[in-house]
């Protein structure tokens, strides 16, 4: 459902928005969309191997396009223009749903911020992708306001010490280091706790 959204929106942009950079990231949009698309896209490929790794990611090559880029397994065509930017952020955020879907709940693999498992996959696949159209949306001129449920779920999951009685969306946004929040310091480093939950 994010990455249905998010598309939606992203759709919304003029065809040379893209270069422009994404908020308050050092990447522009395409690159951003990249890096989203690839944040899925290695989410799932932890999943898939019989016997996950705990200990490091699948080993596909990251590499980044220029110096000061997002080093990435996922680039896209840029002669596809914006439309298959998003065919490959769609793409990346289906193989994720596949693998959530499929792989069972119980399995563990690597994460660098805690090995987690399918269900936590699936909450860092969503908080990757509300906050980084965020970004998107920022530098791209358009209007992104995610459903608070689903904000509300991430946070549960990931974020478990983050404010309940305050408005999601912003509280997300305060948990990833991209907004200030009433009665709380302003985060300049961050983290989710994907570890499984009992």
């Amino acid at each position: 459902m994010a990455v249905r959204l998010a598309v939606g929106v992203l759709g919304e942009a003029g065809a040379g928005a893209w270069e422009g950079k994404a908020g308050s990231l050092e990447w522009d949009c395409w690159e951003t969309v990249e890096h989203l698309s690839d944040d899925l896209f290695a989410y799932a490929v932890q999943l898939g191997p019989a016997a996950p790794p705990l200990d490091r990611e699948v080993p596909f090559v990251w590499e980044s396009r220029r110096p000061g880029g997002p080093a990435n397994a996922v680039h896209a065509d840029r002669s596809a223009g914006a439309a298959g930017l998003l065919q490959v952020l769609e793409a990346s955020g289906a193989l994720l749903v596949a693998m959530v879907r499929t792989t069972p709940p119980e399995t563990i693999a690597y994460h660098g911020f805690g090995n987690s498992d399918p269900e936590g996959f699936a909450a860092m696949g969503i908080v990757e992708t509300l906050v980084h159209t965020y970004d998107l949306a920022e530098g791209l001129g358009l209007t992104w306001n995610p459903p608070a449920e689903l904000c509300s779920r991430v946070l549960a999951r990931l974020f478990p010490d983050a404010p309940r009685d305050t408005d999601p969306w912003t509280t997300l946004l305060w948990a990833t280091g991209r907004a200030e929040l009433p009665g709380h310091a302003r985060l300049t480093t961050w983290r989710w706790d994907g570890t499984p939950r009992s």
